[in-house]
């Protein structure tokens, strides 16, 4: 149905004129900025980042006077549980001295230095305010020498530690057998390995008649198992995989005898179950 003229034309006189509804949303639209809200909220965020930062300035320099007072200045360095090391090494490692400034000292980094000393398996560091550093070291203990291309202390754990150097002590047994090569590729191997020997020399340290004193060298082989090697003319005395305990207390039966015969002697096999070979010359 097509629109009377008279409407279309009172359509086209109200269309340049915003309606009363048209200028009242105009109105919520375009509120005025509040500018004196907006100033209050910045005073209030740089008012707290300036009380923040002079806390920081005062906290600082609180430290700091606190820190150049005599009061907290180091005078005792306590160094405890040294078997090989000195009290020198250890303090000159750390890395500190009487007078440093007790507050600003970095335990953590000391204890770091301290730890690559070989000889050092376990330190604990403790601050005692005011003046007081105590420093507590368990050393390695060495209780054999694995020979492998170079000369290295094992501890008690069968872990390598050390290498030697000169004025090292060489009077512990002597590992062979065992080289980097396979302790690479096998090391759950080479392990096993070591802790046999290891259990090897806590037998020959108990022993009364056939003892450690005895022993030169304990040497390992893959295929046949594990060879001592005697001090006296290097007789070996073979062992074989198991049963160290009854093999070792056979020998011990008849060592008065073998040992007087040392002189002849090419070998003493152990690894049976009930009898010992000794061959002479």
């Amino acid at each position: 149905m097509a629109v009377p003229a008279s409407r279309k034309l009172n359509g086209s006189q109200h269309r340049g004129k915003p309606t009363r509804v048209a200028q009242n949303r105009m109105k919520r639209e375009r509120r005025p900025l509040n500018i004196r809200g907006f100033l209050k909220k910045g005073a209030r965020v740089a008012g707290g980042l300036v009380v923040a930062t002079l806390a920081g300035v005062i906290g600082y320099e609180a430290y700091s006077l606190i820190a150049r007072t005599s009061f907290f200045k180091l005078e005792r360095i306590e160094v405890s549980a040294l078997k090989r090391l000195s009290r020198e090494d250890v303090i000159d490692q750390a890395g500190i001295k009487v007078g440093d400034d007790l507050l600003r000292l970095r335990l953590g980094r000391m204890g770091e230095q301290l730890a690559k000393n070989p000889w050092i398996e376990k330190v604990r560091i403790r601050r005692y305010l005011p003046h007081t550093i105590a420093i507590e070291v368990a050393e390695q203990e060495p209780v054999a020498v694995a020979s492998m291309g170079y000369l290295y202390y094992l501890n008690a754990k069968g872990e390598i530690f050390k290498p030697l150097m000169e004025g090292d002590r060489l009077d512990f047994p002597i590992f062979t057998g065992i080289n980097e090569e396979e302790l690479a590729k096998d090391p759950a191997g080479t392990k096993e390995a070591i802790k046999a020997m290891l259990e090897i020399v806590a037998l020959l340290r108990k022993g009364a008649a056939f003892k450690l004193e005895d022993v030169s060298e304990i040497h390992y082989d893959k295929g046949y198992g594990f060879t001592l090697f005697t001090v006296q003319r290097g007789v070996p005395v073979r062992l074989g995989r198991t049963d160290f305990v009854a093999k070792l207390e056979r020998l011990a039966r008849i060592y008065g005898t073998v040992q007087a015969q040392m002189q002849t002697l090419e070998y003493i096999d152990l690894d049976y179950n009930d009898k010992i070979v000794v061959k002479t010359s």
